[in-house]
């Protein structure tokens, strides 16, 4: 279980995330939209540990207290990252931005866990030896995605992960993510603007505005009205 409690960030003096609280229970999955900086990078940064929560704030994992916890050890407690815009190392090999993901994780096998991947990301066979910056925005995605589960973990944060991709890419990301949880018995945080590979995938929702948090709940009572009123540009 993955438990956020009145978490506020800044950047500089400047408060961007206010007072923002949800639970995720194991092998579930939630969205959280909104309009462009309205503060969900910030946000899934923070998570991360990549920014700190300020004030009295929380997150706690399976009953394990990691407010304070630095960024890389948050990978080594099991939480998987895949930014906005991929990340992956342009002049690296699919296979070489692969290992990445187990470095520092000596228990792992990188043979097993490469093959889980290969599983799931069958399209990254053929393309082992090729560099990253040369692959499709669908690949780099699924590369991206592929890296992160190589360190095999029970939370896995996602930021836009269908920008700039076509759609029936999309819609094959959306399979393949529930069939990842479903089997790994995966949590997944998703950062969305579309709506409809939202609702493919998540079981919650939260909105954020300003940087707090406007509506939450079950995805079916996320609603057309909900949406107009907080997500329509």
């Amino acid at each position: 279980m993955f438990e956020v409690s009145h978490v506020n960030v800044n950047y500089g003096k400047s408060r961007i995330v206010t007072d923002v609280s949800f639970t995720l229970n194991d092998g579930k999955k939630m969205v959280i939209l909104g309009r462009n900086g309205v503060g969900k990078t910030t946000l899934m940064k923070c998570l991360i540990g990549l920014l700190p929560v300020e004030g009295s704030g929380t997150l706690v994992l399976n009953a394990k207290n990691i407010t304070k916890m630095p960024a890389y050890m948050h990978n080594k407690i099991g939480i998987g990252y895949v930014p906005q815009g991929r990340e992956i190392i342009p002049d690296f090999t699919v296979k070489e931005n692969l290992e990445l993901g187990c470095l520092g994780h000596s228990e792992i096998s990188f043979k097993e866990q490469f093959e889980v991947v290969l599983d799931y990301f069958p399209a990254l066979k053929e393309h082992m030896n090729r560099k990253g910056g040369v692959l499709s925005g669908g690949q780099q995605q699924q590369l991206a995605i592929g890296r992160c589960l190589m360190s095999r973990p029970s939370l896995i944060l996602l930021d836009e992960p269908t920008e700039g991709i076509q759609p029936n890419v999309v819609a094959e990301i959306a399979a393949t993510l529930n069939r990842i949880c479903r089997e790994m018995h995966l949590s997944i945080i998703l950062v969305e603007q579309n709506i409809k590979f939202a609702k493919r995938i998540a079981e919650k929702f939260m909105i954020m505005q300003k940087g707090s948090t406007v509506a939450s709940g079950n995805i079916d009572e996320l609603t057309d009205d909900i949406a107009q009123k907080y997500l329509a540009v």
